[in-house]
């Protein structure tokens, strides 16, 4: 099966710096390993469109959303956080990586395909409605959720969030939204320190220890995420695939392999199958470890081919 496969030349421009984890390499690792895998030809290549002003006002207030445009700088970096910084390129990649999502919604909700992923760059899930913080600047998926409820109409929108940090910034923007549901698994204690202690009724996070690997992983997506997604009913599912929870990553503590991620997507493919038309759109959030986030995204495009 086909699979919308959406990205952009402006990601391999946004560079935070020498060294910076979040990095350039991350796509090019990811688009050599797609080729030698065999997935490229497969793939439905799209060259994401800039996101809409109207379509950020709503999962980010105007100010900020302000804020970021004045802070781009002509020449070497701005930072807006400790370790998230914009260089003369970063603003277009941010727009472009939130116009991914709004374009992956639009080509599953119009039957062009039944799923998509956003291979993007900056990532989003850490950016709150009104902070950018944790590499990210827009929140992406929660740009692609907001345009599926106002331009579609849906009513019940699922996000899976199994990158290793806690996707804070859906979290703020979506918590006590009843058309939305955010299920989130992630490494606690750890950055950025947000998650454990939510008790809203949208929110389903799983916290796991540092050290987790398959068996607590999948008890978690077994007992909390299914459930509530079953529950919930939805229209369409979301991911922010982060795969720093991967055993060679070492941003984080956590031993996942190859195998719980395509685990992971197809529990997702088939309550997709179930409940929202097989309708899935995936971007990319975490996954440092560049050889592994190849491997682990080229699987997890796979499985939602359904050939993994």
């Amino acid at each position: 099966m086909a699979i919308g496969f959406i990205t952009h030349r402006s990601f391999m421009l946004h560079n935070m710096g020498d060294y910076h984890p979040e990095c350039p390499e991350r796509l090019h690792a990811i688009n050599d390993r797609l080729i030698s895998a065999g997935v490229e030809p497969y793939l439905y290549h799209r060259e994401a469109h800039m996101v809409e002003r109207e379509q950020l006002l709503r999962v980010h207030d105007a100010d900020y959303i302000d804020q970021v445009f004045e802070a781009s700088p002509a020449d070497g970096l701005a930072y807006l956080d400790g370790d998230t910084a914009m260089c003369p390129d970063t603003l277009d990649a941010a727009l472009y990586a939130a116009g991914a999502n709004v374009q992956a919604v639009e080509m599953v909700m119009t039957g062009q395909v039944k799923k998509a992923f956003c291979a993007v760059r900056p990532p989003g899930h850490h950016a709150e409605r009104h902070r950018a913080m944790g590499f990210c600047f827009v929140n992406n998926v929660a740009v692609g959720a907001a345009h599926a409820i106002e331009a579609y109409g849906l009513e019940r929108v699922a996000i899976v969030d199994f990158d290793v940090h806690h996707g804070n910034g859906t979290e703020d923007i979506f918590s006590g939204n009843p058309q939305v549901l955010f299920c989130s698994s992630f490494q606690h204690p750890f950055y950025p320190g947000s998650g454990a202690d939510t008790k809203v009724d949208n929110i389903v996070n799983c916290t796991l220890p540092a050290g987790a690997g398959s068996r607590e992983f999948r008890d978690a997506v077994s007992k909390h995420f299914v459930p509530a997604i079953e529950a919930f009913k939805p229209q369409l599912i979301l991911i922010s695939a982060g795969f720093d929870a991967h055993s060679s990553d070492d941003m984080a503590q956590m031993e996942l392999h190859e195998s719980d991620y395509a685990w992971v997507t197809q529990q997702l493919c088939s309550l997709a199958d179930k409940y929202s038309e097989g309708r899935i759109v995936s971007t990319l959030e975490g996954g440092y470890a560049l050889d592994a986030l190849a491997r682990s995204v080229t699987v997890h495009i796979k499985t939602l081919m359904g050939e993994a």
